[in-house]
């Protein structure tokens, strides 16, 4: 069965038109400091780990590891191995990071050595790596202020090459304890000779515990998997149960080994088996879009059904079913739209774009009827199968400057390839791709943790906004739930050059950004105004403001990692671990 596309849905609701700007807020943000007795763990990258691959995943990698069941309680390894837990009640009265884990094994040993990296797996499970290749699984107890337990390694096995731990869920299902964990790891490829020479893997590992020998029940790899890629991934999750695996990326990923034995990989599967006549054709610039559209021949203007509201078009024919209907992928400006009839057969519409830049990968929401044009030969194409647009003038709009359907205008960047930027949700039973949103024009922003029992979300930017989606595997017909939005902030942070770490409080009441150096942004939801205050340009109330605030750490030190909770963002150098107070609760 071929994988369907799927289409994210926005909830209209969480969206704010009227939304006007950040206003820039001098309140002081409270900081306390703590000071570490031993540096973090940076992990340089070497001169073979040179590529742009490396330096996304391991580069750029987020040092700190906040624990989704017990807010406020934030992680990470030291030089030492030392695994350390800061739990924090009172900001004024910071203690200092507690041991609860020392990896013994010396990684440093190991030529091709990453960052250790921590997965908190559970409320009282998590996963290690020791950046050598070891997976250890530790159970912690239950991680509160109040306990002060040293964590148990109830699994420790070397996995081959060095990774680091994307995500990890635990489940128990007939009695046995499970936990997958899903390791990346970027390999010399003999077989990518265009490229960089290497190729990104996921390998995803199912660990269960057996019978008990004597009291202590023994853990062991049941399965493990293997997907190739050529990017690394912005985000890739196991789903609760560990029924599949969530995986977005810039270029397609396909499970190539389980066990070690390579999966047949299919012929490729058509699409449609029958290949039907497109019922329209359409092309883009960064301003407008044209369509074409197959009319009965002889049709008269006032014959023409044509409905075109920001987001919505329908066009159809008097006394028929509308043929062509639905939601616009991006707005458009009505008011600078127009249709004219060619040549007695075909409707030519042009769409003028309410935001300039980012190409549409669809017309109408979920129609696959239409074909994109977008080169010449496509344009010659058309030019034999629709006869109106053989005629010499293709100027039919005498308004309009530029010609309705001009190849040259798009250049190759603006074509939609195969594998751009994708979501994809993959059967754990079939290993085979069951649902695939194209990403197109929406940048991946950050993943967060909202709430522990679901999957992580994740936030991509559309138009101006970031909207945080959800994924519900459970729900397919439904499978990404759009749960928050935050005003502007995909247009703010592309302005952000040195922009290192982005993340939001799970209550969403602020999301924030940072650079590699002192810096960091955050940007509140709008909320009430105490006192009035008037838009003189436009002479009216102002009801609410959204803030904006800058930190500035006393720190010459690069971040290594950056976590928000909802009432304190964490940042983490080398030799310092800073709270700041953001919200009272």
């Amino acid at each position: 069965m071929a994988a369907s596309n799927y289409s994210l849905k926005v909830n209209r609701d969480l969206l704010d038109p009227n939304f006007e700007s950040y206003r820039l807020s001098l309140d002081a943000i409270p900081t306390y400091n703590v000071e570490l007795d031993a540096a973090v763990e940076e992990v340089k990258l070497k001169d073979t780990q040179y590529t742009l691959e490396h330096m996304r995943a391991f580069g750029m990698y987020n040092y700190l590891h906040i624990d989704p069941w017990y807010e406020d309680s934030v992680l990470f390894v030291d030089c030492k191995g030392r695994v350390l837990s800061l739990t924090v009640t009172l900001d004024t009265a910071l203690g200092k990071p507690r041991e609860v884990y020392r990896i013994t094994t010396d990684p440093s040993s190991c030529e091709d050595r990453l960052c250790a990296s921590l997965s908190l797996t559970s409320a009282t499970w998590a996963a290690l790596s020791d950046g050598a290749g070891r997976l250890y699984l530790l159970r912690t107890g239950k991680r509160g202020d109040s306990s002060h337990m040293k964590w148990d390694s109830l699994f420790s096995e070397d996995m081959g090459e060095p990774f680091i731990i994307l995500h990890s869920i635990s489940h128990v299902d007939a009695g046995v304890h499970t936990i997958e964990v899903l390791l990346l790891r970027i390999q010399k490829d003999p077989q990518e000779t265009k490229g960089s020479g290497y190729s990104v893997s996921l390998e995803w590992i199912t660990v269960g515990n057996t019978a008990a020998q004597g009291q202590e029940k023994v853990y062991e790899v049941k399965k493990r998997r293997v997907l190739r890629g050529k990017t690394v991934p912005h985000y890739a999750a196991v789903e609760p149960q560990g029924k599949g695996l969530m995986v977005a990326s810039e270029k397609p990923f396909t499970f190539t080994h389980v066990d070690g034995r390579p999966v047949e990989q299919p012929d490729p599967e058509p699409m449609e088996v029958e290949k039907t006549d497109p019922i329209y054709f359409w092309q883009q610039t960064v301003e407008d879009i044209t369509v074409c559209v197959r009319m009965p021949e002889g049709i008269a203007k006032e014959e023409v059904q044509f409905r075109l509201t920001a987001d919505t078009m329908s066009i159809g024919v008097q006394g028929f079913a509308p043929l062509l209907e639905g939601q616009l992928y991006a707005s458009v400006d009505p008011e600078a739209s127009a249709w004219i009839i060619k040549n007695d057969k075909s409707l030519e519409v042009t769409l003028q774009k309410r935001s300039e830049g980012p190409m549409w990968p669809e017309l109408v929401m979920g129609d696959r009827r239409g074909e994109y044009v977008m080169s010449d030969e496509q344009a010659a194409l058309i030019h034999e199968r629709l006869t109106h647009l053989t005629s010499e003038d293709l100027n039919g709009n005498p308004d309009r400057d530029k010609p309705s359907c001009n190849s040259q205008e798009l250049e190759d960047c603006d074509g939609f390839p195969e594998d751009s930027s994708s979501l994809t949700h993959f059967d754990g039973q079939s290993l085979k791709p069951t649902q695939v949103v194209n990403l197109g024009s929406h940048q991946y922003l950050f993943t967060v943790d909202v709430n522990p029992s679901e999957m992580p979300c994740l936030c991509l930017r559309h138009d101006v906004d970031a909207l945080v989606w959800q994924p519900r595997p459970d729900q397919p017909s439904n499978m990404w739930e759009h749960v928050a939005t935050f005003n502007a902030l995909g247009y703010v942070q592309a302005s952000k050059r040195d922009k290192k770490f982005a993340t939001c409080a799970p209550n969403f009441s602020y999301a924030s950004l940072c650079e590699c150096l002192r810096r960091a942004f955050i940007y509140r939801q709008p909320s009430p105004v105490e006192t009035v205050l008037f838009n003189r340009k436009q002479g009216r109330q102002i009801g609410q403001v959204a803030k904006q605030q800058v930190a500035s750490l006393d720190s010459d030190k690069p971040i290594l990692g950056f976590r928000a909770t909802n009432e304190r963002l964490y940042i983490l150098t080398s030799s310092n671990l800073f709270v700041l107070k953001v919200n009272n609760n």
